[in-house]
């Protein structure tokens, strides 16, 4: 779904731009070995990304999987909102508090230091 999501978003400005490709780099990670490494100054960048992609899923792609009924289609974007929302609040606690050091977003949402 991240890659989707940078696939639709118009790219609009540099601000943007930085935050699709970080979508991108999210999506190779979770798929190499389920977590995204992001550097202190990347946190609040990608707290945005991932609230752009819960609100992308809330208001264009939920609505249709539940006005065509399908229940696991609506499930599986649940899911996905949820846990992109789950990622935000922890790179923004995350952003608050860690100041040199990185840190790593695992696949459900939660920093690791």
């Amino acid at each position: 779904m991240l890659r989707f999501v940078a696939a639709k978003t118009e790219r609009t400005d540099p601000r943007i731009t930085a935050m699709m490709d970080l979508l991108l780099e999210a999506a190779r990670g979770f798929e190499a070995n389920g977590v995204l490494h992001l550097s202190a100054q990347q946190l609040p960048l990608a707290a945005r990304a991932f609230a752009g992609v819960a609100a992308f899923l809330q208001q264009r792609i939920l609505p249709s999987a539940v006005a065509a009924g399908n229940a696991t289609g609506e499930s599986q974007v649940r899911w996905a909102i949820e846990i992109a929302m789950t990622s935000v609040n922890s790179l923004l606690t995350g952003a608050a508090t860690i100041e040199d050091a990185g840190a790593t977003l695992t696949l459900d949402g939660q920093i690791d230091r």
